[in-house]
């Protein structure tokens, strides 16, 4: 997985799963400057309602 599709497919979604947000806390050490900003973007979209934690069903 990386950042920036999890970033793009949450924005386009609305949704991050907890699964996802796991995958974050587990890896944010690793990440590179640019990364962490997009994680950093994620949690402010998340704080502001923009995304939402959740599930998202395969159609």
């Amino acid at each position: 997985m990386e950042i920036g599709t999890l970033f793009l497919k949450s924005n386009l979604t609305g949704i991050i799963t907890f699964s996802e947000l796991d995958w974050i806390t587990t890896h944010q050490s690793n990440f590179p400057r640019l990364e962490e900003s997009v994680a950093i973007k994620l949690s402010r979209m998340l704080d502001a309602g923009t995304i939402n934690i959740g599930c998202r069903l395969k159609s």
